[in-house]
């Protein structure tokens, strides 16, 4: 289920990313595990009375041109307003209404969509400073006053927010829909697979980078099941983002693997593996998704014997990060191999929905223990006492020992590889907490 959005606009140095990250409550600069996928992001999921939504800071999102900050602005706030379902208008209360201020204002207000109207810098407590009321002046509703360094008035400010969100009890049931995620970087044939699926032109193909500018959504049903498809924007390096809508095409992007179940990562065959790859593939690992690697354009590729598998071999190792995922070679353009595309995507999609007993678990825990010795460290040898799985989505396996510490790296990838071979799980992340008896912190 698609969550809904809020983004946060407003002009330079209004205080954007203090509210942003004040609401998310956290710094929000991310830096993963994962080679290739350090990045700073723009938006993080929230929560309110108990709704969660999406927020996104167009703060420091400025295209590298010449333009004044009018002509920047206008950018920044047509596509968040295209991509939201709520704005929050942030102001401030020191420099009072400014011209850019009435501008944003007016092309909110054609857009149609809800506006919150958010007076930040009211740091004083009490009753809000009597300059609030010139904002009055836009045109949009009520002020609300707040502080977004210390927090005052950011509840009235979300109790607004959540206003204007759809009921999620009147979302129809798509429990038995697999939701596909196709991403990767421009020109990879993300939008031309989907067409050859659907058997028309649903969405448009160039060669032209950065065609596909939104998440689009299209429903395939055939005799394997039902299926949405989300075609995504490519995402590119960044450093080569320079405008903000190609910044919001890569929010949308990653807002996509968000919400499917199966992340279908697209390669150009003729190309081959790139950092940017491993970036995308990476996001989609952290996220806990299945994933399936579809080599595009494999009917432009010269070939003997030995191509597929070494071709294979190599992709192998540039996906050691995450050696479960599997490969499929297919082309848009012919149709080769998308039947089996489907196969593996619905067979991934269950591996990362499986739940197993805790029985066959300690089952497996036991075989494994009693093959190699946990290990040992000044005397003191690892005990692991049982394991069970708490949730799914991806598979999440709690293990409860004598002490953490001694549980190493290296052993904890035989018993995911034990587990792996036991049950087949291809396809799908998963991911272990480490318990002490008797001691609820994780690690």
């Amino acid at each position: 289920m698609a969550l809904s959005v809020a983004a946060i606009v407003g002009r330079p140095n209004v205080g954007k990313s203090t509210l942003f990250n004040k609401l998310i409550g956290q710094k929000l600069s991310i830096v993963e595990d994962i080679p290739g996928v350090t990045r700073d992001r723009i938006y993080s999921k929230c929560e309110w009375c108990g709704k969660q939504f999406m927020l996104v800071d167009t703060g420091g999102i400025e295209p590298k041109t010449d333009d004044i900050i009018l002509n920047q602005m206008k950018r920044q706030a047509e596509v968040a307003i295209t991509s939201a379902d709520v704005i929050i208008f942030i102001t401030d209360v020191r420099t009072g209404v400014t011209a850019n201020d009435y501008d944003v204002a007016a092309m909110l207000m054609k857009s149609g969509k809800p506006v919150v109207l958010c007076v930040n810098k009211c740091d004083s407590v009490g009753d809000p400073p009597p300059e609030i009321y010139e904002f009055y002046n836009l045109g949009i509703g009520d002020p609300i006053a707040v502080s977004s360094v210390h927090g005052h008035g950011t509840g009235e400010l979300l109790d607004e927010v959540i206003k204007y969100f759809p009921d999620t009890d009147d979302e129809e049931d798509d429990s038995d829909t697999i939701k596909v995620a196709v991403i990767g970087k421009p020109n990879a044939g993300k939008s031309s697979i989907i067409n050859k699926i659907c058997g028309e032109e649903r969405l448009i193909v160039s060669d032209i980078a950065g065609t596909t500018r939104d998440a689009t959504d299209t429903l395939v049903e055939n005799e394997k099941g039902k299926f949405v498809f989300i075609d995504t924007a490519g995402i590119r390096r960044k450093s080569k983002v320079l405008e903000s809508i190609e910044k919001y095409s890569v929010l949308r992007a990653y807002m996509a693997v968000d919400r499917a179940d199966v992340a279908v990562i697209v390669i150009d065959a003729s190309v081959g593996f790139t950092e940017q790859d491993s970036k995308v593939a990476g996001y989609a690992h952290e996220q806990g998704k299945a994933c399936v690697v579809a080599i595009n354009k494999w009917d432009a590729v010269e070939k003997d014997t030995n191509t597929m598998s070494e071709y294979t071999n190599k992709l192998k190792n540039d996906f050691s990060f995450m050696s479960y995922v599997p490969f499929v070679f297919i082309s848009a353009k012919t149709g080769q191999r998308l039947d089996k595309l489907f196969d593996i995507i619905k067979q991934v999609a269950e591996k990362n929905s499986i739940r197993i007993s805790t029985g066959k678990l300690n089952d497996v825990l036991a075989y494994a223990t009693s093959r190699v010795q946990p290990p040992s460290d000044k005397g003191k040898r690892l005990k692991i006492y049982y394991i069970t799985q708490p949730t799914t989505k991806p598979p999440t396996f709690v293990i409860f020992v004598n002490k953490a510490e001694l549980f190493h790296f290296s052993y904890q990838r035989y018993l995911e590889n034990q587990i792996r071979e036991t049950f087949g799980l291809e396809g799908t992340p998963v991911r272990f907490v480490i318990r002490e008896r008797g001691v609820n912190d994780t690690k």
